[in-house]
């Protein structure tokens, strides 16, 4: 290196390795177990606790979602139910019961730069380094039917 001469990472593209990795890191799956209905909309579906009384099971539901630098918290939750209550309604459903909402840290990533300039004065050297932690929220509930009159 020449005296004055820097060198270090581009910016630019961290935004862009952020963006790819969260791309598609929404989701959901669904079980049937079972007899699915017309599909209905989400705001129809009422989660349930507790267990009304009367119900017939349509199938089990699965859905997460991935955030970065922080867990989300009841955000990523709601977000989470929301999901839920959206694959519920494609299966007919009017009920939800949610069986649990878990959070994890699913990935760390980590990096580091530095620099250094030289010149007849001596030696100054600079260095920055940063963790960004992707977190998984994942929720299960079981997509039900409840007839009417049947709730609580």
């Amino acid at each position: 290196m020449l005296a004055g001469e820097s060198r270090g990472p581009d910016g630019r593209a961290a935004p862009a390795l952020a963006a790819m990795l969260l791309a598609g890191c929404a989701g959901a799956s669904h079980v049937v177990t079972g007899t699915p209905r017309p599909a209905t909309v989400p705001s129809l579906v009422t989660v349930y606790s507790p267990t009304p009384p009367v119900f017939q099971e349509i199938a089990v539901i699965r859905a997460h979602r991935k955030t970065i630098f922080n867990s989300g918290g009841q955000r990523s939750a709601d977000a989470v139910v929301e999901r839920l209550k959206v694959e519920a309604a494609k299966l007919g459903a009017n009920g939800l019961l949610v069986d649990g909402v878990d959070q994890a840290e699913t990935l760390s990533l980590g990096g580091g730069a530095g620099t250094d300039s030289y010149s007849a004065h001596g030696i100054i050297s600079l260095s920055l380094g940063t963790v960004v932690g992707v977190f998984k929220t994942a929720g299960q509930g079981r997509a039900i039917y409840v007839p009417a009159g049947a709730a609580p």
